[in-house]
C-alpha cells in the first residue's frame, strides 16, 4: 500500500502507520482520512501500531481544508455523510488490535484517534485534549463512547465543556493511556507490546476485541449518526466560525452563542 500523507510498513505481522504531515503537526486533511480508513481496513498485520511524524500525533482537523478557515460556504463543504466518518468507522470495527504511540500532541480528532485504540502508550511529551467545544463543535463519537469509560465521566466533562490539554503525567493518572515513556523509547516499547500480541493466536486475539466491543461499546453507528447530524447542525453556527478564526488569528474568541 502506498499513501502520500501516511507511512505504512510491516514488521514481523506488526503494521506500522505514521501519519507523515510534520509541518501541519499532522493535521487531517480529506486525503489523511481516506488513507487511513484504506490502511485499516486492507491491512493483514495482527496487531497495528498508530504514530505521527514528530514533532506531533496528530493535530486534528486541518482548519483550513478541512473546517475551510471559518468560513461559511467551504465548511459546510466539507460536511460527513450522516453516520460515522470511514476512518472511525473502520478503526472502530476492526477485530485487529491497535497501539496508539503517542508522541505528541493529540488534539481534536488526534485525541479521537488515541482513544479509538485498544492501548495507549504515550511520550513524555504527549499531550491530550478535546478541543472540539473552542472551535464550536462537539466531539466526534469515539470522545463521547470511550472517553468516560477511560478516566470517568467527571473529568471527560471537564476535558469536552472545557477544551484543556493534560499532560502525559496526568494523562497515565486519570487512566487515559496505560504507561509513559521517555521519548526515545516510545516506538520500541509500543512496538515491543505489539509483538508480544501478534506472536499469540490471531483468531483468539480478534475474538477477545471482538468480545470487549460487545460488552463495552455503545451502538456506534446511531451515535455516528447523532454526531453527524450534531455537526452539521454546529459547523452552520457563527460560534463555529469564530473559533475557526481566532485560532487562525491567535486571539481569544468571542462567541454569540448563534
Amino acid at each position: 500500500m502506498k499513501f502520500e500523507e501516511l507511512r505504512y510498513e510491516v514488521q514481523d505481522h506488526v503494521g506500522i502507520i505514521t501519519l507523515d504531515r510534520p509541518e501541519a503537526r499532522n493535521a487531517l486533511t480529506l486525503q489523511t482520512y481516506a488513507e487511513l480508513e484504506s490502511c485499516v481496513r486492507e491491512t493483514e498485520a495482527r496487531c497495528l501500531v498508530v504514530t505521527g511524524a514528530d514533532p506531533a500525533f496528530c493535530s486534528g482537523d486541518d482548519v483550513k481544508k478541512v473546517m475551510g478557515g471559518g468560513e461559511k460556504k467551504s465548511a459546510e463543504s466539507s460536511l460527513q455523510p450522516r453516520g460515522l466518518t470511514p476512518a472511525a468507522e473502520a478503526l472502530l470495527h476492526t477485530d485487529v488490535p491497535v497501539i496508539a504511540a503517542v508522541n505528541g500532541a493529540a488534539v481534536g480528532w488526534g485525541m479521537e484517534l488515541a482513544l479509538m485504540a485498544d492501548i495507549r502508550v504515550a511520550s513524555e511529551k504527549a499531550r491530550f485534549g478535546e478541543l472540539f467545544v473552542l472551535r464550536g463543535l462537539c466531539c466526534d463519537a469515539p470522545g463521547l463512547g470511550r472517553l468516560a469509560q477511560l478516566v470517568g465521566r467527571e473529568k471527560a466533562s471537564e476535558m469536552l465543556f472545557t477544551g484543556e490539554l493534560i499532560d502525559a503525567a496526568e494523562a497515565k493518572a486519570v487512566g487515559l493511556v496505560s504507561r509513559v515513556v521517555p521519548h526515545d523509547e516510545l516506538m520500541n516499547t509500543s512496538l515491543e507490546l505489539a509483538q508480544r500480541i501478534a506472536t499469540n493466536p490471531p483468531l483468539a486475539v480478534q475474538r477477545l476485541k471482538s468480545g470487549l466491543r460487545k460488552a463495552l461499546d455503545p451502538d456506534w453507528n446511531d451515535l455516528g449518526a447523532w454526531v453527524s447530524a450534531s455537526l452539521t447542525e454546529l459547523f452552520r453556527t457563527e460560534d463555529h466560525r469564530e473559533g475557526v478564526r481566532a485560532f487562525l488569528e491567535k486571539r481569544p474568541a468571542k462567541y454569540q452563542g448563534r
